[in-house]
């Protein structure tokens, strides 16, 4: 069942019997990926792998926003840092993520004007402070941060700032999911849908995928005893043949999801193909800025040259993304690629895997 009380999902004396229902109705191997960047950081921050029956093996998927940045994308922030009279500013895992050539770290290190914000609405108000200057904001994220973004350009437009510039580099779940089952690497048996994002979405963003692909999905929240109950519903679906879409965290998520922010996102942005790390260019998967805010779209304003692109030789990371690989199974990870010297941005990220694995597992 859901844990759905107001504080049921804290309650520490839920995780035994959940326990004991997984490792009682568990009986052939499982693999379960949770989508979201936060699943994989609360699982490895409680331990909840440990407790789990050797019969069920958790797969981290492509729910780190920084992490499935492509690498052409990452050398266009840092070719836009780069130009003259530019300000750019970022959320701060950004700013680690080695591109081809360098970082934005680096860059800021050489002298260009980099800023770390907080927000989008961060950025602008950097812009009305600095009307001689262009601001540039990278857009970074999923359903979840899309709405703040678009949020940022409507009112840029509706003040005629026009030194507010926004690179949108973001992001859809339900896409992606299509494309990790259709690999024929990846082996998946059930997905923890990620609990932010389907606030914004609501369910019945999954149901065509759920329909046609016939997979266990069940929406988590990120409490020890969320994550639990949603797998114990994984599991039920699993050992039963049953394959549907499962709500664990309706003090949340609801099956429209949030009306106002989708429209706010859906009048700014308009879906088309993005690249993703590891998961290749997916149809209909990114947000770019329409036509009626293109005059604040950096990529159309300033046509940020990437360069010669150069993937990160001998990174994981895109098998990671994937489920195909876990960071051990990476030869850089924990020697060559470090937290303090990074190489691919599943070690960069908060919320990347190899920084989860590096982080809790350190013996590993």
């Amino acid at each position: 069942m859901p844990i759905a009380h107001t504080e049921e999902y804290r309650d520490a004396r839920l995780v035994a019997p959940l326990v004991e229902r997984i490792r009682m109705r568990s009986r052939k191997p499982i693999r379960i990926m949770e989508v979201c960047g936060t699943h994989t950081v609360s699982i490895f921050r409680s331990g909840i792998r440990s407790l789990l029956p050797e019969t069920i093996t958790l797969l981290s998927g492509p729910g780190c926003p920084v992490c499935v940045t492509a690498q052409r994308d990452i050398d266009a922030c840092i070719a836009l840092a780069s130009l003259p009279n530019v300000i750019l500013t970022t959320f701060g895992d950004l700013m680690r993520v080695p591109g081809s050539h360098a970082s934005l770290r680096q860059k800021k290190a050489e002298g260009r004007d980099i800023r770390i914000v907080y927000s989008s609405m961060d950025a602008l108000d950097l812009a009305e402070a600095t009307p001689k200057q262009s601001i540039i904001f990278i857009g970074i994220g999923f359903e979840t941060t899309a709405p703040t973004v678009a949020a940022a350009l409507a009112t840029a437009k509706s003040r005629s700032i026009d030194n507010f510039f926004v690179y949108s580099v973001h992001k859809t779940v339900p896409q992606a999911l299509e494309t990790l089952v259709e690999d024929p690497a990846t082996r998946i048996d059930g997905f923890l849908l990620p609990g932010h994002v389907s606030v914004i979405t609501g369910l019945h963003a999954y149901r065509p995928f759920v329909s046609s692909r016939r997979i266990p999905c069940v929406v988590a929240g990120f409490e020890p005893v969320d994550i639990l109950s949603a797998i114990a519903m994984l599991v039920d679906q699993i050992e039963s043949g049953r394959a549907e879409l499962e709500n664990a965290y309706p003090r949340a998520v609801t099956e429209t999801g949030n009306p106002k922010a989708k429209a706010l996102m859906e009048s700014v942005f308009e879906p088309v193909d993005a690249v993703w790390r590891g998961l290749g260019t997916i149809p209909q998967s990114g947000l770019g800025v329409r036509q009626a805010f293109r005059r604040n779209d950096a990529s159309v304003v300033f046509h940020p040259d990437p360069g010669n692109v150069q993937e990160p030789p001998s990174c994981a990371c895109g098998d990671i993304l994937k489920g195909i690989k876990s960071p051990l199974e990476c030869r850089l990870y924990g020697t060559a690629c470090t937290p303090i010297h990074p190489v691919g941005p599943c070690m960069v990220s908060s919320e990347g895997t190899c920084a989860a694995y590096y982080r809790y597992h350190p013996g590993a």
